[in-house]
């Protein structure tokens, strides 16, 4: 029954791609101007854009670089997103194993022994948002996020935090027994992106942070957007398979507009406006999440990785086009700004 309402939901997106690249194709160098002088006045260091395989607008300011490396917050997670399909590919595990298969103490909690991979990935798990899991002072993350009390039901609530992906990390850390999950990610995501040198906020026992920690410079980050268009292939470079990152931009029941670590635009046609941040603020017995989108004139196939002060990294299948911004927190709109890229 899921897998069915999953499939139904990638259909609706598709027709929804189909009507709206009727609206645009082409981004004009003449609007990305536009976007990023409205992106400079709101602290906005960079902005990249590429469509079609190349680059056809950059813009640094406010003492950005294209050699200089911002934090990308929690863009961060969307790394870890493609390499957890990437442990897929390799048959370390399936997305719907229960976490508890190699999380063992769970198996005698009545509702911990339901949570499945899928839904640690989609937030979607039920156990506390926990978001004091990003003090340096923790000097085991993981075993505090696997004792985490869950607070819902397993695939009923939305709960934004750090701890699923720190869950992960442990499940990870397990399945790969001697091999470290940052040599992983390393070896299976970034180096195949030709990105390196990275902060991962260890503990004192060496697990990483995984919802955050990297800065990456614009055309860094680009690397995943570009090998999201590739449809897992980056530069001839298989790093998971088509199918498999598809199952990263499926939303689940509890939140629509997200997926496996990557927000989405799914509810473009029908959905209100909202700002993903602030939203992210509400307590989570507050927040709605059905029938909310980023922009309602984007397509509803753009995907997004999403970090705090208003990084994102921008992806739209639909036109072949990327959209990189970053900058310091200030207010700022994605709708407008995403209005202004695409000359709608």
């Amino acid at each position: 029954m899921v897998f069915r309402m999953r499939r139904a939901s990638q259909l609706l997106v598709w027709l929804l791609i189909a009507r709206s690249t009727i609206a645009f194709s082409e981004i004009s160098v003449a609007d990305c101007a536009r976007a990023a002088k409205y992106s400079e006045s709101k602290r906005g260091v960079s902005m990249l854009v590429m469509q079609n395989g190349r680059t056809i607008f950059e813009h640094y300011a406010n003492g950005g670089s294209a050699s200089g490396r911002w934090p990308i917050f929690s863009g961060t997670k969307s790394f870890w997103g493609i390499a957890a399909l990437a442990a897929v590919r390799e048959g370390l595990f399936k997305l719907d194993d229960f976490v508890s298969d190699t999380i063992t103490e769970w198996k005698s909690d009545p509702r911990k022994s339901r949570i499945t991979i899928r839904q640690l990935l989609s937030q979607t798990d039920g156990i506390e948002g926990a978001s004091r899991l990003h003090r340096a002072s923790i000097r085991d993350r993981n075993a505090m996020a696997i004792r985490l009390p869950i607070v819902a039901e397993p695939g009923s609530a939305f709960i934004y935090g750090p701890s699923h992906l720190q869950i992960f990390s442990e499940l990870l850390r397990r399945k790969l027994k001697r091999r470290a999950t940052t040599a992983y990610v390393e070896g299976r995501v970034l180096n195949r992106l030709g990105i390196g040198r990275l902060n991962y906020k260890k503990d004192s026992h060496g697990n990483p942070l995984l919802a955050t920690g990297f800065e990456l410079t614009a055309r860094e980050w680009a690397r995943l957007g570009e090998l999201v268009l590739g449809r897992g292939n980056y530069h001839g470079r298989r790093i998971v398979s088509a199918d498999l990152l598809r199952e990263a931009f499926a939303g689940s029941t509890a939140n629509p507009s997200y997926g496996l670590t990557f927000w989405l635009n799914q509810q473009a046609s029908t959905g209100r406006e909202v700002d993903m941040e602030r939203m992210l603020d509400l307590p989570w017995q507050s927040a709605q999440w059905t029938d909310v989108c980023i922009c309602k004139d984007a397509p509803a196939d753009m995907v997004v990785a999403l970090g705090s002060g208003y990084q994102r990294l921008f992806i739209i299948p639909s036109v072949d086009a990327l959209i990189v911004r970053q900058g310091s927190n200030a207010k700022f709109s994605d709708a407008h700004f995403l209005r202004l890229v695409l000359g709608l």
